[in-house]
């Protein structure tokens, strides 16, 4: 991994180090607010090594490519609810586990990677230790949500189609289709960018 790249891009200085201001600073340029950023960089901190993100270029850039397109940019750690059409069917989806009245709001997409319905709120909850199912404001805190996102892209084996530059197979498996794919190669080549 290119850290020193990475924190020259950044306007870090350059030790080869990646920890919680070089974090800060990746999350900020690419659209946090200072509030957002911070806790996102102590996350980032703990979790990124554990996850094998920081393994290689290509798995960083990925991760936060991704991230990027779900959250506006590292915006909004909850769904914009309007509700739109695709949201009312949030309503009674047996394959996201709304099975009771309310449901699909109450299970709208949360965190930067924006978990969506209860049976995912159940499943990465369960897995990271934090009851999000009975309470599920406490996915939208960044540093809770940057953890979900992170065993949500274990769970579905991201990490190696990272390493295979596959953006397609990535976006597929985050997005159950093509929402916003220009978007993420938009991010993820400029993030590439910086790593070089």
């Amino acid at each position: 991994m290119n850290v020193k790249a990475l924190q020259a891009a950044l306007g870090v200085a350059p030790d080869g180090i990646a920890g919680i201001a070089t974090f800060g600073a990746l999350f900020r340029k690419l659209g946090a607010i200072d509030d957002v950023a911070a806790p996102l960089a102590i996350a980032a901190n703990v979790h990124f090594p554990a996850y094998g993100i920081m393994d290689s270029e290509l798995r960083l850039a990925h991760f936060m490519a991704q991230l990027c397109q779900e959250s506006g940019s590292f915006r909004y750690m909850r769904e914009i609810w309007g509700p739109t059409d695709a949201q009312r069917r949030y309503e009674g989806r047996a394959d996201l586990g709304n099975r009771q009245p309310g449901d699909g709001k109450r299970y709208l997409g949360r965190g930067p990677i924006q978990i969506t319905g209860r049976a995912n709120y159940r499943k990465y909850g369960r897995r990271i230790g934090i009851d999000i199912e009975n309470s599920p404001e406490l996915a939208e805190h960044p540093s809770i949500g940057l953890h979900l996102a992170l065993e949500f892209w274990r769970v579905n084996d991201l990490n190696a189609l990272a390493d295979a530059d596959n953006l397609l197979a990535i976006t597929k498996r985050i997005n159950g289709g093509t929402n916003g794919l220009e978007d993420r190669k938009a991010h993820l080549a400029r993030i590439k960018a910086w790593l070089a």
